[in-house]
């Protein structure tokens, strides 16, 4: 759960003192080798302060890959863990461009940094007077204040939240109504106004009927979130989005594009679309937009001539009947020696399948196990980067 910081703590690393504390112990490796050494030493120069230090500079350290101002944010443990990545808020912020917003959950600062930048006013707010004082160091000249997401503060036409997910003990909730505010009733305080709610991507969207736009977004090919974006904010004509953010590149895809696609064997090679597209249900319009079949109805591998450009394909080497004995012996004629096992609608573990293969031989392939209708398959491929 990480150290519990208190709003003294939180004063005290925005000092001066603090801040010089901080360069001071940033210095040190905290490799696995020295981190017993470095806690010691940072407890003999600093003393009672070490902790709250100590804590900050290893998860400014972590946050580096997930937020761009990592290097003087503040955060405890579960904030960071909780925090939007910036390329995700950055996104997701594009649609409040020009507008007042008010974040009812902001927490420490990650998406109320993002809406700063686009919005024309921004408020956040929260319960937690240590995540306050956290984004009030974290989103300079912001305004934060305390309050009960519930019970609105702001005359803003625009309101997006962030629920919390996980209990006291970080074991994660799946029930909407026990998500912390409940999203059945965010959705009716703010039925007045546009809404957007990040849940997890795994949510059942049917628990969410007030919902105009579900978006499912993807970060480095990552499934990092779903959007439930509410009138002014949605898309006429869009029920479902994915979007797929990779590096400085993004695209999207919604279910007002066409989604004409036939099922066919596998051809020459074979896609696996990302997870954003598999969880928006836009499977077919992906394949209709690439000139790609769907193997199976029920099944989210595609299969084409050519792959899209930019996603990393599978090229067929081979396809046939799936056992694990015929399989195995495939393997050991082409002297497979590595293999990567993807598995979609069977019940085979690769861990433990690997084991029983026995592979040896110098050549590395892909193995897709797979169902066509009622019958299992395997398609053998080298993966490639298109």
């Amino acid at each position: 759960m990480g150290y519990a910081f208190t709003t003294a703590d939180v004063a005290f690393l925005r000092s001066a003192a603090g801040t010089a504390a901080l360069a001071e112990v940033n210095a040190l490796p905290f490799s696995d080798a020295s981190r017993l050494r470095d806690v010691e030493t940072a407890r003999k120069s600093l003393g009672p302060s070490f902790a709250p230090v100590v804590e900050t500079v290893l998860l400014r350290r972590r946050a580096v890959s997930k937020l761009d101002s990592a290097a003087s944010w503040l955060f405890t443990d579960d904030a960071l863990q909780q925090a939007t990545a910036s390329a995700v808020a950055r996104h997701r912020a594009s649609r409040f461009a020009g507008r007042t917003v008010h974040d009812v959950t902001c927490s420490v600062g990650a998406d109320l940094f993002a809406l700063s930048a686009v919005a024309s006013r921004c408020v956040g707010s929260d319960l937690d007077p240590v995540r306050l004082a956290m984004a009030r160091n974290n989103v300079p000249g912001g305004l934060v204040v305390q309050a009960d997401a519930l019970r609105p503060v702001s005359r803003a036409s625009a309101v997006t939240a962030d629920p919390a997910r996980r209990d006291s003990s970080g074991r994660r909730k799946w029930n909407p109504s026990d998500f912390v505010p409940p999203l059945d009733e965010l959705s009716e305080v703010y039925a007045g106004v546009d809404l957007a709610v990040k849940c997890a991507p795994g949510i059942d969207f049917a628990v969410a009927p007030w919902a105009s736009e579900v978006e499912v977004v993807s970060l480095d090919g990552a499934v990092r979130e779903a959007c439930l974006w509410t009138r002014g904010l949605a898309t006429p004509g869009v029920s479902r989005r994915a979007t797929v953010l990779h590096g400085s590149s993004s695209w999207t895809l919604t279910d007002a594009e066409p989604d004409d696609c036939p099922v066919a064997p596998p051809g020459a090679w074979l896609v696996d679309p990302d997870g954003a597209v598999v969880r928006a249900g836009l499977v077919r319009h992906y394949a209709a937009q690439h000139g790609l079949w769907q193997l199976d109805e029920r099944i989210a591998y595609l299969s084409g001539s050519e792959p899209p450009p930019g996603i990393r394909a599978f090229r067929v080497l081979e396809h046939g009947h799936y056992t694990e004995k015929s399989l195995k012996s495939l393997l050991k004629t082409r002297g497979i020696g590595r293999l990567e096992i993807l598995v979609r609608g069977l019940d085979v573990d690769p861990n433990t399948m690997r084991k029983r293969l026995k592979l040896s031989g110098p050549a590395s392939a892909t193995v897709v196990l797979t169902r066509i209708g009622s019958k299992p398959v395997f398609v053998l491929c080298e993966a490639e980067r298109t």
